[in-house]
């Protein structure tokens, strides 16, 4: 088997109303867009993938992978591996593509990937993800919306410029609802300069905010820190009375392996889409269970990305709890999703399924990668 067609679009979806996320201060995201990926090979059978957006920045890179990737053995993932990896050399992400090998082993095996990966879990928690600065009445008002949805845990976004006026907003959940587990999420881990003011911890305010949450009970400490300042983490893991967890942007596993060897972090969260792809991902999980920490990948990105991480979250013991994206109106299941044929939804428990279709276990929705494709 190999592969023989290789296509590249562009998907772009208007937003019902524009999302303004909490890591890129002052920016209105008015649309959310989408590199698709889709392999077929000479068996006819296709694999997607989908890596982010923010413009036209992937004009030309269709081109780019074409003599690297056309005649090539889908089952052949390492290899893959390798060919993202020389990519960062050009400052390129391209971790993301390998999902789309993935999609075809495992429709040409008829099972999802969490079974070829070795299978664990069918079904994980689920923690409803928000993305924006909300009021505290605001918030409240959606944690009622998520309870109605049988969620029962949500990650909160810290990034005021004074994180005590975000403090206000987890005092007043842990009031309203003392059964909520609650995760908090500051997002300096990496920082997008140039579009509005943004507060920047040290080591010091992230073990003051540490502290002060403690008090909620709250789950986990995101990434306070920069995602490579592996020394500071350590020390604030020391000292913090609360897990501390990180790693979204990160990627390979020497980076990973940093975290790990200094004891930094207690939660560690790869992305396929971001940190290595899917069998990166499992093994950045392996190496995290030998030290005995969780992981919980980083899943905002689309919903095949969600679906993607899934399948990985379904192949490992040591995975606890699967990140929701959810921020209505601005993102909602359409707006997340829009590309496939029917959204992920957790169940009335709070759970979410591994999808079980073959491959990624999602279906792609031709007609809709039609209608969002964006033309030249």
């Amino acid at each position: 088997m190999r592969i023989v067609n290789i296509d590249l679009r562009l998907l772009e979806y208007p937003l019902e109303t524009p999302f303004f996320p909490s890591w890129l201060p002052g920016y209105p995201q008015t649309a959310h867009r989408v590199h698709l990926l889709t392999l077929e090979t000479d068996e006819g059978i296709k694999g997607y993938a989908a890596g982010v957006a923010f413009s036209r920045e992937g004009q030309g890179l269709q081109q780019l992978l074409l003599p690297f990737l056309f005649g090539r053995d889908p089952m052949q993932v390492e290899q893959v591996i390798q060919i993202a990896r020389s990519a960062t050399f050009l400052g390129m992400r391209l971790w993301w593509i390998e999902m789309a090998f993935w999609d075809i082993i495992g429709k040409a095996l008829g099972q999802p990937v969490h079974r070829l990966l070795g299978g664990y879990q069918e079904r994980i928690k689920v923690y409803a993800s928000t993305g924006e600065l909300r009021s505290v009445d605001e918030r409240l008002e959606y944690i009622a919306q998520i309870r109605a949805m049988g969620i029962r845990a949500v990650k909160i976004r810290f990034h005021s410029m004074d994180w005590r006026d975000d403090l206000k907003v987890v005092e007043a959940v842990r009031k309203l609802y003392p059964d909520m587990t609650i995760m908090v999420d500051a997002n300096m881990g990496w920082r997008v300069a140039g579009m509005g003011e943004a507060p920047q911890w040290d080591g010091p305010t992230a073990l003051q905010v540490a502290r002060a949450l403690a008090e909620y009970e709250v789950r986990w400490l995101e990434e306070p820190l920069d995602k490579h300042d592996y020394e500071g983490y350590r020390r604030l893991r020391e000292n913090a009375p609360i897990p501390i967890a990180s790693g979204e942007m990160n990627q390979d596993l020497h980076e990973f392996r940093e975290y790990l060897v200094r004891d930094a972090l207690d939660v560690l969260q790869p992305d396929v889409c971001l940190s290595g792809g899917i069998l990166m991902v499992k093994k950045i999980a392996g190496m995290a269970e030998a030290f005995n920490k969780q992981i919980a990948p980083h899943t905002w990105t689309s919903g095949l990305g969600l679906a993607a991480n899934l399948q990985v979250m379904g192949a490992c013991p040591n995975c606890e709890w699967a990140e929701f994206p959810y921020e209505p109106p601005g993102w909602d299941l359409k707006a997340r999703d829009f590309f496939l044929a029917e959204p992920i939804r957790p169940d009335e428990d709070g759970y979410i399924t591994i999808p079980s279709h073959p491959g990624l276990g999602v279906v792609v929705d031709e007609d809709a990668v039609k209608h969002y494709t964006v033309s030249d």
